[in-house]
Formats: C-alpha cells, structure tokens, sequence
C-alpha cells in the first residue's frame, strides 16, 4: 500500500509538471541592455515612459512616436545603470530615515501632507514603496555626480573678480533666459563623414523648426543632450549660470530666437529662448544660523547618532542646556563648534542641498528636527535672514556660485561621456 501510495503521488507530480511544461511560457521581464555587471529590463523601461508621458500629458506637450520615446528612455536608464555601480562600488548608501527625512521634505516643499502626497501617488499609478525608491536612486545618483564633477572644478581667485566685476555693473540688474537646448553628440576626434552627418541632421531639424516643428518634441525624439527626455527645458537660468557657449550665444536674443548650430567638444547644438525676463532685481537672501553636527561612525550608529540630537532638543526644550553649550561640548563641526555652533551670514546655495532645503524652510528662531546630509546628522537653529545684503563677501559668494553652477553644467556631461566610453553596454537587439 504504501509503496502504490507513493507511486500515485509521483505520477502525479510528474503529471503535473508535464502539464506545465507543455503549457505556453509567461514572459514575466525581458533585458533590454546590459551595462557591465547590471541589466536595464522592459519594465524599467515601461515605467519610464509612463512617466513621461504622465509630466507630457500635464502640461499640454506632444510627444514623438512610442519606439523614440523608448529609444531615448533607454538611453537614460543606462547612463543611470553606470551611475548607480559608481554609487555601489564607493560604498555610497541612503539610510531608511534619510530618505523619510527626503520625502517629508517634498512634500513640505510642495504644501502637502504625507497622507496627501500617498494619495497623489495613487491618482498617478505609482505605489508609495516604488515611489521611495525612485527618490533613494535619485538621491544616490544626485551624490555621486556631486562628488565626482566637484572635484573637476577648480575656480579662482581672479575668476570671482571678474564676476564681481559684472554684477556690481549691473547694479544687481540681470536678464534671465528661458532656455531649449538639443545636442547632436559627436565622439573625439570626429571624422568627416561623422561630422557632415552631424551637420545634416542639424541643418534637418532647424528647417523643422523654422517651419513650426514643436521644439521640445523634436528634443525628445532627436538629442543626445541631458535633458532631452524633458524636451531640452533647461529652465530659467542667468548667463552667469548657463554653460559658457551658451550665455555667449543668447547675448542680445529675444524670445522664440533659434540659434545654431553652435559647435562645442561634445557635438552640435541647436538653442532656442523659450522666453526672458529682462533687467529683473537679484535679490541676494542670506541667512544666519547655528548648528550642531554628529557624524556616525562604525562606533556610533545612525540611530544613536540621531538619538543624540533628540536628547539635545529636549534639553533645549526644558532649558537643561544653551545651543552654544551644547555645540561647543558634542558638535563634530571643528569650525563652528568653537563658536557655539555659528556659521554667519550666508547664502542658502553655499551648504549641502539637505541643509539648504532645511534653512529654506525653518523662520528665524525656529530649530530643526534631526536631519542628514552626506557630513553627518544634524541639527540647525536658523537665527536671522535679511534681503540685498551687498558687501564684498556676499558678493563674492553669489559670484563663486555662479561660477560653479556654469562649470557643473559643463562638465557634468563631460564626466557621463567618460562613464560610458569606459562601460561594456550591450543592447539585446544586437545594436551597440
């Protein structure tokens, strides 16, 4: 009986496994790309272009046909696929508690609660748990460009000057430029059936433009540039701020001017003034704030590190303790701790981005809750803000930003081409 027993339940088994093998395969994902070590998949790719077309459908925009939409979503998941190994292999992480820390803060940017932003997310198709890990890779991919093009950049003492120069002219008067960019790369060293094509493609699409063609869809459909997938939209910039062929080529351009094809190391470009805002008054906002900082460590961990700060807030709170008291005893910020915790006067743009957005957002007196940025945890206290502050070092400040700014524009792009020179990328349908 049991020997039977037994038999019935392996013909069984072996009846059912033959059922199953003899039933049609489900395609559950496809690889589209490889990228070194990693696979970009179809469904990274259909997210992708849901979104897209969910940011086109919002503000009215057309789009080109499905297989260039996906061409172009293709192109980014893989340059994001490099950014992230970059990411991995720095040792790079996001901590659950800093990336609350980073949604609370969008929705505190956009006047909506955690419940509303949940709801908004399920209007838009998206779960809560996919929509924190798209935050998690953007904030690992926004560290790592930061960290490498930063150390690219060298800016001097006379380029400030000369900046200052400009501004003080101006009389803190400026022109900014609403600015549509489309980028026909071209490698090093290009030949010259290379460049002629190049060139081909530019003289086709500025005749598409002059005769009506929508600017940002042809963007998507045919640059090469970083911000094709937004249709080339590189916002509302100063000419200090914009890459320096580009602020050369919009001096004196009114708005709807196309111009190019402009040539630069990385290709053509075509440039189009979406719209300006002339002579317009900077204002130059600062602020006074205090911090204290703690840095984990394999000692100190992140909980107890916050843990830390939570204990400091009570104490201020029941005045067991001053913020210089506490700042000159635990913060790991040598320069500041000496002075209770004071940073002076600055602007916003100089600190780490977290830090910024948290200044930005606290009135004078007010103090944080524990936050992190790439230094450590901290706590801030903003004391004061003023407007149109003028002296040498405010200016110098703004004028270094400026700067940076431009030459991160520039060579951000730079440093993704040498990323992917130096990848193996295959694409599954046999193109390289």
């Amino acid at each position: 009986m049991k020997k039977t027993l037994i038999a019935l339940l392996t013909a069984g088994t072996l009846g059912a496994l033959s059922s199953s093998a003899l039933a049609a395969p489900e395609l559950i994902d496809r690889v589209l790309a490889v990228v070194n070590k990693d696979v970009v998949l179809a469904s990274q790719q259909d997210a992708l272009v849901r979104k897209v077309k969910i940011s086109a459908q919002e503000q009215g925009q057309s789009l080109p046909d499905d297989a260039t939409l996906r061409r172009q979503a293709l192109d980014r998941l893989i340059q994001e696929s490099l950014v992230l190994q970059l990411a991995d292999r720095q040792g790079l992480r996001v901590s659950d508690t800093q990336l609350e820390q980073a949604i609370a803060g969008i929705a505190a940017d956009n006047r909506m609660s955690m419940e509303q932003m949940r709801a908004q997310l399920d209007r838009e198709g998206m779960s809560y748990a996919q929509y924190r890990e798209e935050v998690r890779r953007e904030i690992l991919m926004s560290e790592v460009r930061r960290n490498q093009v930063r150390r690219r950049i060298n800016i001097s003492d006379q380029e400030v000057k000369q900046v200052v120069d400009v501004i003080k002219q101006q009389g803190q008067q400026q022109s900014e430029y609403h600015i549509g960019h489309i980028q026909i790369a071209l490698p090093d060293n290009p030949s010259a059936e290379q460049l002629d094509a190049a060139k081909s493609k530019a003289l086709r699409l500025l005749n598409a433009l002059k005769e009506g063609a929508d600017f940002r869809k042809l963007a998507i459909a045919e640059s090469n540039g970083p911000k094709a997938l937004e249709g080339g939209d590189w916002g509302w910039m100063s000419p200090q701020e914009m890459p320096t062929l580009m602020a050369e080529a919009v001096q004196g351009a009114g708005k709807g001017d196309i111009i190019g094809p402009l040539r630069s190391g990385a290709g053509l470009h075509i440039i189009k003034v979406f719209d300006t805002k002339g002579q317009q008054q900077v204002n130059l906002t600062e602020v006074k704030a205090r911090h204290i900082l703690i840095k984990p460590s394999i000692i100190l961990s992140e909980d107890k590190a916050k843990g830390m700060l939570d204990g400091f807030l009570n104490d201020l709170k029941t005045g067991k303790a001053t913020f210089a008291q506490l700042a000159e005893k635990y913060s790991e910020d040598p320069g500041s701790a000496v002075q209770g915790g004071e940073l002076g006067w600055a602007s916003p743009d100089m600190y780490a981005p977290e830090f910024r957005d948290m200044v930005n957002r606290l009135q004078p007196g007010q103090i944080s809750q524990p936050f992190r940025t790439s230094f450590g945890w901290h706590i801030v206290q903003v004391e004061d803000r003023r407007s149109q502050d003028a002296t040498d070092k405010a200016m110098e400040q703004r004028a270094y930003q400026l700067i940076y700014n431009r030459r991160f524009s520039e060579e951000v792009q730079s440093w993704m081409d040498e990323l992917r020179d130096s990848a193996y990328i295959r694409i599954e349908d046999g193109r390289s």
